[in-house]
Protein backbone atom coordinates (compact mmCIF):
# COMPACT_ATOMS: atom_id res chain seq x y z
CA UNK A 1 0.00 0.00 0.00
CA UNK A 2 2.82 2.40 0.81
CA UNK A 3 4.41 1.70 -2.56
CA UNK A 4 1.14 2.64 -4.24
CA UNK A 5 0.91 5.90 -2.27
CA UNK A 6 4.55 6.74 -3.00
CA UNK A 7 3.94 6.09 -6.69
CA UNK A 8 0.83 8.33 -6.69
CA UNK A 9 2.66 11.17 -4.92
CA UNK A 10 5.67 10.80 -7.19
CA UNK A 11 3.57 10.96 -10.36
CA UNK A 12 1.68 14.02 -9.09
CA UNK A 13 4.93 15.78 -8.22
CA UNK A 14 6.37 14.88 -11.63
CA UNK A 15 3.27 16.26 -13.36
CA UNK A 16 3.51 19.48 -11.34
CA UNK A 17 7.20 19.92 -12.13
CA UNK A 18 6.59 19.25 -15.84
CA UNK A 19 3.71 21.76 -15.92
CA UNK A 20 5.78 24.38 -14.09
CA UNK A 21 8.67 23.81 -16.50
CA UNK A 22 6.35 24.17 -19.52
CA UNK A 23 4.93 27.43 -18.15
CA UNK A 24 8.40 28.79 -17.41
CA UNK A 25 9.62 27.76 -20.86
CA UNK A 26 6.60 29.43 -22.49
CA UNK A 27 7.23 32.68 -20.61
CA UNK A 28 10.90 32.70 -21.61
CA UNK A 29 10.01 31.85 -25.22
CA UNK A 30 7.48 34.71 -25.38
CA UNK A 31 10.03 37.17 -23.99
CA UNK A 32 12.69 36.05 -26.49
CA UNK A 33 10.18 36.20 -29.33
CA UNK A 34 9.13 39.75 -28.30
CA UNK A 35 12.77 40.86 -28.15
CA UNK A 36 13.54 39.40 -31.55
CA UNK A 37 10.38 40.83 -33.06
CA UNK A 38 11.20 44.29 -31.71
CA UNK A 39 14.70 44.12 -33.15
CA UNK A 40 13.32 42.82 -36.44
CA UNK A 41 10.89 45.73 -36.75
CA UNK A 42 13.63 48.20 -35.81
CA UNK A 43 16.03 46.71 -38.37
CA UNK A 44 13.42 46.70 -41.16
CA UNK A 45 12.34 50.28 -40.41
CA UNK A 46 15.90 51.59 -40.26
CA UNK A 47 16.80 49.74 -43.45
CA UNK A 48 13.75 50.72 -45.55
CA UNK A 49 12.05 53.88 -44.32
CA UNK A 50 14.91 56.41 -44.30
CA UNK A 51 15.94 55.45 -47.83
CA UNK A 52 12.46 55.26 -49.32
CA UNK A 53 10.53 58.00 -47.52
CA UNK A 54 13.29 60.06 -45.90
CA UNK A 55 12.08 59.26 -42.37
CA UNK A 56 14.45 59.18 -39.40
CA UNK A 57 15.66 55.97 -37.80
CA UNK A 58 14.09 54.55 -34.65
CA UNK A 59 15.43 52.78 -31.59
CA UNK A 60 14.36 49.46 -30.06
CA UNK A 61 11.66 50.83 -27.75
CA UNK A 62 10.09 52.85 -30.54
CA UNK A 63 9.91 49.66 -32.61
CA UNK A 64 8.27 47.80 -29.72
CA UNK A 65 5.85 50.72 -29.32
CA UNK A 66 4.97 50.48 -33.02
CA UNK A 67 4.34 46.77 -32.58
CA UNK A 68 2.00 47.42 -29.65
CA UNK A 69 0.24 50.19 -31.59
CA UNK A 70 -0.22 47.88 -34.57
CA UNK A 71 -1.64 45.22 -32.24
CA UNK A 72 -4.13 47.71 -30.81
CA UNK A 73 -5.14 49.16 -34.18
CA UNK A 74 -5.20 46.05 -36.34
CA UNK A 75 -5.48 43.16 -33.87
CA UNK A 76 -2.51 41.35 -35.39
CA UNK A 77 -0.60 38.53 -33.70
CA UNK A 78 -3.76 37.48 -31.87
CA UNK A 79 -5.42 34.15 -31.36
CA UNK A 80 -6.29 32.85 -34.80
CA UNK A 81 -7.98 29.49 -34.47
CA UNK A 82 -7.50 27.07 -37.29
CA UNK A 83 -10.15 25.31 -39.32
CA UNK A 84 -9.28 22.07 -37.55
CA UNK A 85 -10.18 23.42 -34.15
CA UNK A 86 -13.39 24.97 -35.47
CA UNK A 87 -14.36 21.60 -36.91
CA UNK A 88 -13.68 19.87 -33.62
CA UNK A 89 -15.77 22.38 -31.70
CA UNK A 90 -18.70 22.17 -34.08
CA UNK A 91 -18.57 18.39 -33.99
CA UNK A 92 -19.49 18.40 -30.32
CA UNK A 93 -22.79 20.17 -30.91
CA UNK A 94 -24.31 18.06 -33.62
CA UNK A 95 -28.03 18.00 -33.90
CA UNK A 96 -29.99 14.77 -33.94
CA UNK A 97 -30.73 15.36 -37.63
CA UNK A 98 -27.01 15.44 -38.44
CA UNK A 99 -26.43 12.32 -36.36
CA UNK A 100 -29.28 10.49 -38.08
CA UNK A 101 -27.92 11.41 -41.52
CA UNK A 102 -24.55 10.05 -40.52
CA UNK A 103 -26.03 6.84 -39.22
CA UNK A 104 -28.24 6.39 -42.34
CA UNK A 105 -25.36 6.86 -44.76
CA UNK A 106 -25.47 3.14 -45.59
CA UNK A 107 -28.66 3.78 -47.59
CA UNK A 108 -26.69 5.82 -50.12
CA UNK A 109 -24.75 2.79 -51.38
CA UNK A 110 -27.76 1.99 -53.61
CA UNK A 111 -28.00 5.51 -55.07
CA UNK A 112 -26.11 4.86 -58.31
CA UNK A 113 -28.09 1.72 -59.06
CA UNK A 114 -31.36 3.58 -58.45
CA UNK A 115 -30.31 6.47 -60.69
CA UNK A 116 -29.40 4.09 -63.50
CA UNK A 117 -32.67 2.15 -63.27
CA UNK A 118 -35.31 4.69 -62.24
CA UNK A 119 -33.71 8.08 -61.70
CA UNK A 120 -33.55 9.40 -65.25
CA UNK A 121 -37.16 8.53 -65.92
CA UNK A 122 -38.34 10.02 -62.60
CA UNK A 123 -36.35 13.19 -63.29
CA UNK A 124 -37.90 13.55 -66.75
CA UNK A 125 -41.40 13.23 -65.26
CA UNK A 126 -40.53 15.83 -62.65
CA UNK A 127 -39.33 18.33 -65.29
CA UNK A 128 -42.50 17.79 -67.36
CA UNK A 129 -44.67 18.35 -64.28
CA UNK A 130 -42.87 21.63 -63.50
CA UNK A 131 -43.28 22.84 -67.09
CA UNK A 132 -47.03 22.09 -66.94
CA UNK A 133 -47.41 24.05 -63.68
CA UNK A 134 -45.77 27.13 -65.21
Amino acid sequence: MTDYLEHKVKTKVEKFVKAAFKILFAIVAVIIFALLLGYGIMWLWNWLMPGIFGLKTIDYWQAVGMLVLAKILFGGLGNHSSKKSKGKKSGRCRTTKQNSLKSNFSKWKHYEKFWEEEGQEAYSKYVERIKEDN
